[in-house]
């Protein structure tokens, strides 16, 4: 048993192995990335933005038991909503989607000249403050657009329509 641990030790402490490891841990994770045409964003996160969905924005209002207008609108009747309840979170619906695209064109245009930058390999530290400050700005609005409106949503709701909406998600506690 010594002599095959003994193996190992040699086995793995050579420069063969050690090459082997090294080869491993430089091979890029963004490899399959290289051909996006904007490379921060897929074309999923684009088309996502694009049509004033949430990207993610609003998780720490959903997972804190703030329903979410899109959601809401499809479990209209398992939440047991009202009309007048439908037709105001439909109105905060149509606002959040009308500014998150308006929103999401603007950020996407940031991160395209960011990315076109470097593309071009003119990058000057003058500018990318500049250019970073745009695109993140814009992802603070789009953030904002959708945590309000899960605010807005939930406070036209009842404690047991917000239950019942955590509960149809599976956001026990």
């Amino acid at each position: 048993m010594k002599f095959v641990s003994a193996i190992a030790v040699v086995l793995l402490s050579s420069p063969a192995f050690a090459f082997e490891q090294h080869q491993h841990h430089t091979t890029s994770p963004y490899t399959e990335e290289t051909g996006r045409q904007i490379k921060s964003l897929s074309e999923a996160d684009i088309d996502e933005l694009m049509r004033g969905g949430g990207w993610g924005f609003a998780k720490s209002a959903e997972l804190n038991g703030y329903p979410g207008p899109s959601h809401l609108l499809s479990m209209k009747d398992e939440v047991g909503l009202t009309e007048e309840q439908v037709g105001r979170v439909q109105s905060i619906f149509d606002d959040m989607q009308r500014r998150a695209i308006q929103e999401a064109q603007t950020f996407v245009a940031a991160e395209r000249e960011l990315d076109a930058i470097f593309k071009k390999r003119s990058v000057a530290d003058s500018q990318l403050s500049a250019l970073i400050d745009n695109a993140e700005e814009s992802r603070s609005r789009l953030r904002m657009i959708h945590l309000s409106a899960h605010l807005e949503v939930t406070a036209i709701m009842t404690p047991e329509q917000i239950a019942k909406y955590n509960e149809l998600r599976g956001y026990r506690k």
